[in-house]
């Protein structure tokens, strides 16, 4: 079986670091370890539908934002395929499908879906768009036959669902569809790396984010003002890495060579924290380590996308190529699909012979 990997994001907004960490600087890795056959990329526009339907010029403006940020991280269009789930309308077809396996009560207990509606305040009124993600979501899986995606923590329980559908349709129908593997960051603080306030996950709609496109001034603005230890009031004073930001995204993106060059009177991240635990360290200090960490990371990534900016057509023809590719394999699902299904009439002649023997 061919090893094939299909992740995506919602275009409601440019991405973050939390995007980085949490995804795309795996997808990078992937794309360029030759283990997998192909790996698909989505810009899930009809998924941001789902909470934005009042609001689609949020959406549109932003698939080429989202587009620009995949190609400053790395992502080459010659060895992944990056494309607009519109543009696929298998999808739409497969999740319609997908329906009938999965009861109204599921998709309710889903966490996920759970904690979602209670962010977005839905629950007076929850969109049927927004209830049936799971379902939505299982369809751009098994449409590209994909055998791992990456995900983030909160996104466990979607893919169990997914899971749960492919059981099910393959139980009922036979043997057709492929049940993914998930695959989590290694590193704990890249799972779910919290907004700069500390409060939540970062989020495009709480504004606690740092852009991959933030120029260095804004990036070192936000930085400086990180949540850390609000008991950590004087240098002297132990400090708590529990909870504390600024120590959360150090887990995320320090590395040890960075202390040679960025803060050489320590040896690693250890030595650092057990510093600031027992107190004497200030924690305008380990920002500025911070900051420097970021700066170094996201300055290639500026750089790259200043330069694709510059031809904005190129971008838009290659999301059209990437999108007409993954129709083509959509297609080659949806109609095993309906084979599976028996409701492929047209193109199955013993469909005839069987009504006419009926009459």
């Amino acid at each position: 079986m061919s090893k094939v990997i299909l992740t995506g994001d919602r275009p409601t907004g440019q991405l973050h670091v939390g995007h980085y960490v949490g995804s795309l600087r795996e997808r990078v890795k992937l794309q360029n370890s030759g283990d997998f056959d192909r790996i698909f990329i989505m810009i899930a526009d009809a998924q941001a539908l789902t909470d934005n339907a009042d609001n689609p010029e949020k959406v549109r403006r932003n698939i080429i934002e989202v587009a620009l940020d995949y190609l400053a991280c790395g992502l080459d269009p010659a060895k992944s395929v990056m494309f607009v789930q519109s543009a696929v309308p298998e999808l739409c077809e497969l999740s319609f499908y997908y329906m009938n396996l999965v009861t109204v009560s599921r998709l309710q207990r889903n966490p996920t879906v759970k904690a979602e509606i209670q962010m977005r305040n839905f629950e007076a009124s929850i969109p049927v768009g927004f209830l049936t993600y799971p379902i939505s979501q299982a369809a751009d899986i098994t449409a590209f036959r994909a055998t791992t995606v990456p995900v983030g923590e909160d996104q466990l329980p979607m893919l169990e669902q997914t899971r749960e559908i492919v059981r099910r349709f393959n139980a009922v129908y036979g043997d057709t569809l492929v049940e993914p593997d998930i695959l989590l960051a290694n590193n704990a603080a890249c799972l779910r790396l919290p907004g700069i306030d500390g409060k939540a996950k970062m989020s495009k709609s709480l504004g606690n984010c740092i852009y991959l496109a933030e120029d260095a001034d804004s990036v070192r603005q936000k930085v400086m003002n990180m949540f850390t230890d609000p008991g950590h009031l004087r240098v002297q004073d132990p400090g708590k890495l529990e909870g504390n930001t600024v120590f959360t995204y150090l887990d995320a993106f320090c590395r040890t060579e960075h202390f040679d060059r960025h803060l050489p009177e320590y040896p690693d991240l250890d030595a650092l924290k057990a510093h600031y635990q027992r107190g004497g360290l200030g924690d305008v200090k380990v920002k500025k380590f911070l900051n420097a960490i970021l700066q170094e990371e996201l300055e290639p990534i500026r750089a790259r996308r200043l330069e694709c900016r510059k031809d904005v057509a190129a971008v838009r023809d290659m999301l059209e190529q990437g999108s007409r590719t993954a129709r083509e394999v959509a297609a080659g699902t949806l109609a095993d699909v309906r084979r599976a299904m028996k409701i492929n009439y047209f193109d199955d002649a013993s469909w005839l012979r069987e009504c006419e023997a009926g009459a």
